[in-house]
């Protein structure tokens, strides 16, 4: 048997891309949203009695990540698990369940805290969350080694990184959020993270075409050194425009 789901809305966020989103609503405590139902007589009527309720599940596609992976290596795992057995994207049907924050109800608009999905998902259904039905205090974490999430790995810049990345932003390249997301799972070379460690021991994290050198200290600090392109000099002496903000910050910070 077959079925055919029909979108009722889309989300608003501030995530372009799967890649800047966060793994979780937990990783994503304070971000604002909008879920954007569409504007008809029966959708304002199911809403009624919404806005007396605190938290919401959001069912959605996952519409930029439909294939179908068995078995996948979640970010907090050291070898691959069944897909079934994770939260990730790569499900047999492509179906996402987020919770979020209820802010106010603005006719078919849902303005919502703590989102983690990516700007523009289809929305399939909205739940209300009841704390006595879907809380399970007696609830294991599996494989996790300790309960998610565990205590970040604290990311702080340095001087230099720091100035290059107020430089990189006014280019219109925000890099803060997707670095210290990354960083923050720890520095160790993974699947969902781009770090490669050098001969010297520092370490890079990759975000496209830009290289993020830091380096791991004791007390799961990490320090974000600088920021490098990752095109070659021969490759930025070509007169192409996405090559201007790689051009500008090196010359800017020879």
């Amino acid at each position: 048997m077959r079925w055919t789901l029909e979108p009722i809305g889309t989300c608003r966020t501030p995530f372009a891309d799967k890649a800047s989103a966060p793994r979780q609503p937990a990783a994503a405590r304070g971000v604002r949203g909008r879920i954007e139902l569409d504007d008809r007589a029966e959708l304002r009527d199911a809403l009624f009695g919404l806005e007396e309720w605190s938290h919401l599940w959001i069912v959605y596609v996952f519409d930029r990540d439909p294939h179908f992976s068995p078995k996948v290596q979640p970010p907090r795992a050291a070898s691959k698990k069944g897909v079934l057995a994770t939260r990730s994207p790569h499900r047999p049907n492509p179906i996402g369940l987020s919770l979020v924050r209820l802010e106010r109800v603005e006719r078919c608009t849902l303005h919502v805290i703590d989102v983690d999905m990516v700007d523009r998902t289809p929305v399939l259904d909205v739940k209300p969350y009841v704390a006595y039905a879907d809380t399970a205090p007696d609830a294991t974490d599996g494989w996790l080694a300790r309960a998610d999430p565990r205590p970040a790995w604290q990311v702080r810049w340095s001087a230099l990184a720091e100035a290059q990345r107020q430089f990189l932003e006014e280019q219109g390249v925000d890099l803060r959020a997707r670095a210290e997301q990354a960083l923050s799972l720890g520095p160790e070379p993974h699947a969902y993270r781009r770090i490669r460690v050098e001969a010297s021991g520092e370490r890079v994290l990759s975000i496209k075409e830009r290289r993020v050198r830091f380096r791991a200290e004791d007390g799961a600090r990490i320090e974000i050194l600088r920021i490098d392109s990752g095109y070659r000099p021969a490759d930025l002496a070509e007169d192409a425009p996405e090559l201007a903000p790689h051009r500008a910050l090196r010359a800017r910070f020879p």
